[in-house]
């Protein structure tokens, strides 16, 4: 916060002494009507200026932004969201995922009622698409132990995924839309994205996402497989049409 109040004094005083400068020079030095050219300049002047000092302010902006990204995701450590799980009115939504835990995991041993300190369903009802339970967890271990067991509901219809942040959420989506949901995951708040040459990369933002795979890699896996296609057909066994010999009347 120190470094953002600096640059703006600095940006504020740089301001008062461009003004200074172009009033003086156009409405009091100048001893006849300023020239179309020397407005031109100072007009040229003030606009790289302005331009500046914007560009400085739109990074002192994203910082502040990606400051309260990372205090957020740091709040959302022992949280996970559980889809697919069926809604009932009146229901007990920590007794449903215990029972969900138990029977779905196998492991009744795995998450206790005293365990969870928040549980509850996220957003509107809408009709018959069950709503995600959000679980908050007392410690950061058991989180862990209970995302990496998500593999075991697989075919079940029940998933589960981080409690990301919007701005996150947003990089994750445009990345399975990308480079297709094998290629992509998120661990503890982060987006990891494998590239087209299948180096990883670790991103939180789509900006950052867009530097390692832009939006037109989105093609890359229908190009993959069309290519693979091609080299099987092309590799793949011609068969030669039998010759028929006639015989010698």
């Amino acid at each position: 916060m120190d470094s953002i109040k600096k640059s703006m004094e600095e940006l504020k005083d740089l301001f008062n002494v461009q003004m200074s400068v172009f009033h003086d020079e156009v409405l009091q030095k100048s001893p006849q009507t300023p020239t179309i050219t020397g407005l031109a300049a100072q007009f040229t002047s003030f606009r790289t200026f302005m331009m500046s000092a914007l560009g400085s302010l739109q990074q002192q902006v994203d910082m502040l932004a990606r400051a309260a990204d990372e205090q957020e995701t740091r709040t959302r450590r022992k949280m996970l969201l559980i889809h697919g799980i069926k809604e009932a009115a009146k229901e007990n939504t920590t007794a449903v995922v215990l029972k969900v835990v138990a029977e779905r995991l196998g492991d009744p041993e795995l998450l206790c009622k005293e365990d969870v300190r928040q549980c509850h369903r996220m957003g509107r009802s809408m009709g018959d698409k069950p709503r995600p339970i959000l679980l908050k967890l007392k410690d950061v271990p058991l989180r862990n132990s209970l995302w990496y067991s998500k593999t075991k509901l697989k075919g079940t219809g029940v998933t589960m995924s981080e409690f990301l942040t919007k701005p996150r959420h947003d990089a994750f989506l445009a990345a399975r839309e990308r480079v297709g949901v094998s290629r992509c995951w998120t661990r503890d708040g982060s987006i990891f994205v494998l590239d087209p040459e299948g180096k990883r990369h670790r991103v939180v933002t789509t900006s950052e996402l867009n530097a390692v795979c832009p939006p037109t890699s989105k093609a890359y896996d229908n190009s993959k497989q069309s290519t693979s296609s091609k080299q099987a057909t092309a590799k793949a066994p011609v068969a030669r049409e039998k010759r028929v010999t006639k015989k010698a009347s």
